[in-house]
């Protein structure tokens, strides 16, 4: 495989001060390429483009990543690399700058992964793709949150329930239910975009938590876990 991930770049209004990576889903096994008109790549576009336009003017630079191929690919791990790829290039051309990530379904099992990368300080893992198998150290110290529709049939919101519970024990985490919702986002986009932007620029220090977030931080922890909206 010598075809390299890309990224698309929207840029911030000025001096960048801090980054966002989007990272899109895929599936368990698959070597075919990940072209820009490929669902899990257009599904960020959204996302990538209501952060920029909350976050240009404060410095903010998003990036979304597009992978090499489709799958997880165990034991290649090949979104994994990918991930990795991309944050050493935020790191050539951002040095010591900030960065949220954002991902979904494969994408968010990704983005808690490579959150042990020093830079990393908050993961939005949107129907993330979690097994029993998966180990929280790398979001230790890491702001967490986690969204799930409650009719996802792809990836269970029991499964990120119980990837929560077990993060909880090594940093701060929010883990929102989002009723009659389901894998692909459509039906409530306006909610998963306000939890991702506020989010984002609550955890890059640019805001303080909306009013949704806020309750939800003053909960004891095993009530911030599972939370409806």
């Amino acid at each position: 495989m010598t075809h390299l991930p890309s990224m698309k770049i929207l840029p911030a209004t000025g001096e960048t001060k801090a980054v966002v990576l989007v990272l899109h889903g895929g599936a368990e096994n698959g070597t075919g390429r990940i072209r820009r008109w490929s669902r899990p790549y257009l599904r960020m576009l959204p996302f990538a483009r209501a952060l920029r336009d909350a976050g240009k003017q404060h410095g903010i630079e998003v990036c979304l990543l597009r992978n090499r191929v489709r799958g997880w690919n165990k034991p290649d791990l090949d979104p994994v690399q990918d991930g990795r790829w991309a944050l050493r290039r935020l790191a050539e051309g951002h040095p010591g700058l900030p960065i949220v990530l954002i991902g979904h379904s494969m994408g968010g099992r990704v983005a808690l992964r490579v959150a042990d990368d020093p830079r990393v300080v908050g993961v939005c893992a949107l129907a993330p793709w979690t097994t029993d198998k998966d180990w929280v150290s790398p979001v230790e110290g890491v702001n967490v949150l986690i969204a799930h529709g409650t009719e996802d049939q792809i990836t269970t919101p029991e499964s990120s329930f119980e990837y929560a519970k077990r993060a909880s024990e090594v940093t701060t985490v929010l883990r929102f239910e989002l009723a009659d919702e389901a894998h692909a986002m459509l039906r409530r986009p306006k909610t998963w975009t306000r939890l991702v932007r506020a989010f984002a620029l609550e955890s890059l220090g640019i805001t303080q938590y909306e009013p949704l977030l806020a309750s939800a931080a003053q909960l004891p922890s095993g009530d911030r876990i599972r939370l409806r909206v």
